[in-house]
C-alpha cells in the first residue's frame, strides 16, 4: 500500500477505510499505530492477522477527547484528574468496562476491563473525528519486533497488510504511552511510557507500585516478556562494544568503536533518547550485526521507559 501524505482529502478516505471493516496505519504522538474500528470484530481480528499478534494481548482503544471514555468505561475521580492532567496526550487508562461497551471482546483480550487513551496528535484527532468510532491501535509493526516511527517503518514490517498509511512525519515522543490501571482500589503502574511516572504520582498524590502481569494473559498491552525486538541481540550495560557488535550510545561520553554507533542522545537527554529509541535499534539492525550493545541509561524520567523496552529487547 503506497504512503500517503496526510491531508484533509487523504484522512477522510482512511475514515471511509475504517468505517468499512479495513485497517489504516496512523502517526499519533507516541508511535504509529495501526487502527481499526474498535467496535467492529471482524476489523480488529485483522490487526492481529496483520500483525502475527497474539489474541490475549488486548489492544489501546484511542477517542478523540476524555467525555467519550464514559461511553466505554466507568471513570472514577482518578480518571477524571489524570484526563484533565494528561489527555490529550501520551497516557492510556485501564479502566472498568461500562455494563454496555460495544467495544469488541477480542479488542480488551476478553477481560472485563478497557485501555483508553485520547492522543495529541493532530491526524490521529481528525482521523478518529472524521471516522466517527472509537480505534483500536497497537503500534504498526510486527508483533513482537520494534516499534514504527516513521510510516516507511511501518511498510517495512507490514507491507500491503494495510489498506492505507498516512505520513504525518516522524513520530515527536517515539515511544509508546505510559499504562495506569485505575480498574482496582489503588493505581499502578503497567507500562512505563512517555510520560514520566513521576509525573502521574505528582498529580495522584500516591507512589505508583509497578504491576505485576501474568505473561500469559497481560492486562495492558506492551507486557510481553520479550517484546520492541530487532533481530539482532541485545547486550546491555555495556561499558564497550566488542568487535561486531554495534553501539547504542548515550551521553558525551562515548567509548571508541570501529562499528556502527547510534547515539540516542549526546548531551544525555532521556527525552531526546526516548524520541530516538526505535529508529536507532531499526538503524543499527539493519547493519547486518549480529549483537547491539547498549550503553547504560539512567532510570529516572524516561528513562525508565527507554530502560523497559530495552529489558524486553534483549529477552529470547
Amino acid at each position: 500500500m503506497p504512503i500517503r501524505p496526510a491531508t484533509a482529502d487523504t484522512i477522510a478516505a482512511a475514515a471511509e477505510v475504517l468505517r468499512a471493516g479495513g485497517l489504516v496505519a496512523f502517526p499519533t504522538e507516541t508511535v504509529y499505530g495501526l487502527g481499526a474500528d474498535a467496535t467492529n470484530a471482524r476489523a480488529v481480528a485483522g490487526i492481529f492477522a496483520a500483525k502475527g499478534r497474539p489474541r490475549f494481548n488486548p489492544l489501546i482503544v484511542h477517542v478523540a477527547e476524555a467525555a467519550d471514555a464514559a461511553r466505554f468505561a466507568i471513570v472514577d475521580r482518578r480518571a477524571e484528574v489524570l484526563a484533565a492532567a494528561f489527555w490529550p496526550g501520551a497516557l492510556t487508562m485501564v479502566l472498568v468496562k461500562s455494563a454496555a461497551c460495544p467495544i469488541a471482546d477480542l479488542a480488551t483480550a476478553g477481560l472485563d476491563t478497557i485501555a483508553v487513551r485520547v492522543p495529541s496528535h493532530r491526524s490521529a484527532q481528525a482521523l478518529i473525528r472524521a471516522a466517527g468510532v472509537p480505534i483500536a491501535a497497537p503500534s504498526a509493526n510486527r508483533s513482537g519486533h520494534v516499534s514504527p516511527t516513521t510510516p516507511a517503518h511501518v511498510e517495512a514490517d507490514l507491507g500491503d497488510k494495510v489498506d492505507t498509511i498516512l505520513d504525518d512525519g516522524p513520530t515527536a515522543v517515539g515511544i509508546e504511552s505510559t499504562v495506569v490501571d485505575l480498574s482496582g482500589p489503588a493505581p499502578t503502574l503497567l507500562r512505563a511510557g512517555g510520560i514520566a511516572s513521576e509525573a502521574i504520582e505528582a498529580i495522584l498524590g500516591v507512589a505508583l507500585p509497578r504491576g505485576t502481569h501474568d505473561a500469559e494473559r497481560p492486562a495492558s498491552p506492551g507486557q510481553l516478556a520479550s517484546h520492541y525486538a530487532p533481530r539482532a541481540a541485545v547486550r546491555l550495560d555495556a561499558t564497550s562494544a566488542r568487535p561486531g557488535e554495534a553501539l547504542l550510545a548515550f551521553g558525551p561520553a562515548v567509548p571508541g568503536h570501529d562499528g556502527p554507533v547510534v547515539n540516542l542522545s549526546p548531551s544525555g537527554d532521556t527525552i531526546e533518547a526516548a524520541a530516538n529509541l526505535f529508529a536507532a535499534l531499526r538503524q543499527l539492525d539493519a547493519a547486518g550485526v549480529t549483537t547491539i550493545a547498549v550503553m547504560p541509561i539512567p532510570d529516572t524520567g524516561l528513562g525508565e521507559a527507554i530502560n523497559d523496552r530495552l529489558r524486553r529487547a534483549a529477552a529470547r
